[in-house]
């Protein structure tokens, strides 16, 4: 079969995807990335074969443009995404319209516009059998409808996506006949090249989670798969330390690699954090990029600042990870069985964490109430209870048995295989 993924020029979500692009080649498929041309690099370097279509547009261009149109640019979820944290009495059907216009115009067709029409006509030259998309990239269910091919949301996260929409369909089920300013705008598109807006464009035929059941984020009345996490960072090189086992307990703190890649601000204060453990018996190993470890003063004897280090080779190591609450990353240690302080700041870092927290495989605090003293008191309640680790272990075994990328991509194709007859 022709497979087809795409996603918008965001490393961190591609990185996600490729496990099962893998599964799918290996598998015999022929697969392929469609991307904007600043994402070839990326897709290349995972050893699958990248077309690049429309232009380069990414989030933080995007964010920047924010302010200008109305949007909210404070921590957290953006509306009408946040709709997975309020009560249900704040959510109305005239807060959902606006929201969703402002989240439209501000955002989705600075993304989706320059992809859409090149990734269309691209669908239409090569006619895949099955397009992969991850949430925000509309763009990729607007081609699979052009074209008639069978398409699946690749989630990245918790489906605020999702459950924002089933709002909507709720409440405007109750009082017909109003404006659907996301089906108007996703339905334009279907107009243009042939076809007709479904719900499906909005959150495809199907759904793919790869977070650890305990922690997924579901919308009522969605068809949804679990994939088993595979860790993946991108190219890396394991480092000589890291052949022998930590003569301390050795704990991972580590603040994303989106931060990295955009050359951000930690949202934590990595010097506080330092300081506070610095008298610890442990091995702290830091990654911490270049530019802000010039902007340290002290860097405690315990620690071990390193750009980037593959969390694969790391977190089997550690006794406990300090973590942004990153899907990649939290999804990682919960791979190895590692307990974990997240602290959270953006999108649905801080949904996540709570779940976390709730399950027992780690604690969380918030990056804006963040200090060192408490880091360090988070930290050694997890070093020192046993019931985080028994937990944490609990919850590798709940991930490990999810099916993995081969057994998931060979339930994929027979689906499609069925569907078509």
């Amino acid at each position: 079969m022709r497979i087809l993924f795409t996603c918008y020029p965001e490393r961190t979500h591609f990185l996600l995807m490729a496990p099962l692009a893998w599964a799918l080649r290996t598998a015999g498929h022929d697969v392929r990335v469609a991307c904007q041309p600043k994402l070839t690099k990326a897709v290349n370097q995972a050893g699958l074969t990248a077309v690049p279509v429309g232009s380069d547009r990414d989030l933080w261009q995007v964010a920047g443009r924010l302010n200008g149109a109305g949007a909210r640019l404070a921590p957290g979820l953006a509306e009408p995404y946040d709709a997975a944290e309020r009560a249900p009495k704040e959510i109305t059907l005239d807060w959902l319209r606006d929201a969703y216009r402002v989240r439209i115009g501000a955002a989705h067709k600075m993304t989706n516009a320059p992809l859409a029409g090149a990734l269309t006509e691209y669908a239409q030259h090569w006619r895949p059998d099955l397009v992969v998309w991850e949430p925000l990239t509309f763009a990729g269910a607007i081609a699979a409808e052009a074209t008639g091919a069978a398409h699946a949301r690749m989630l990245i996260g918790a489906d605020v996506y999702g459950i924002a929409r089933q709002h909507f369909l709720r409440l405007s089920a109750q009082q017909p006949g109003g404006q659907d300013p996301l089906g108007s705008w996703l339905g334009g598109y279907a107009d243009r090249y042939g076809a007709q807006f479904s719900e499906s464009m909005v959150t495809g035929q199907f759904s793919i989670d790869l977070l650890p059941p305990s922690l997924q984020v579901h919308a009522p009345g969605l068809d949804y798969r679990s994939l088993r996490f595979t860790p993946y960072g991108g190219p890396a090189v394991v480092p000589r330390w890291l052949w022998e086992p930590p003569r301390r307990p050795r704990v991972a703190l580590t603040l994303g690699l989106t931060v990295s890649d955009h050359g951000l601000p930690y949202p934590v204060d990595v010097q506080d954090v330092l300081d506070a453990v610095g008298d610890l018996d442990i091995e702290l190993v830091a990654t911490v990029s270049d530019a802000a470890r010039q902007r340290l003063a002290r860097i405690p004897d315990n620690a071990r600042l390193v750009p980037y280090v593959p969390m694969q080779a790391l977190l089997p190591t550690c006794a406990a990870v300090i973590h942004h609450a990153g899907v990649g990353t939290l999804t990682t240690a919960a791979f190895y069985g590692v307990p974990q302080l997240a602290l959270p700041w953006d999108v649905d870092q801080p949904l996540l964490s709570s779940r976390l927290a709730a399950h027992g495989a780690g604690l969380t605090t918030h990056a804006t109430r963040a200090t060192g003293e408490s880091v360090r008191a988070a930290l050694l309640r997890l070093l020192e209870d046993g019931a985080f680790r028994e937990r944490a272990r609990d919850l590798r075994a709940e991930l490990r048995a999810v099916p993995h990328a081969n057994a998931v991509a060979r339930d994929l194709v027979e689906q499609v295989a069925a569907a078509r007859g």
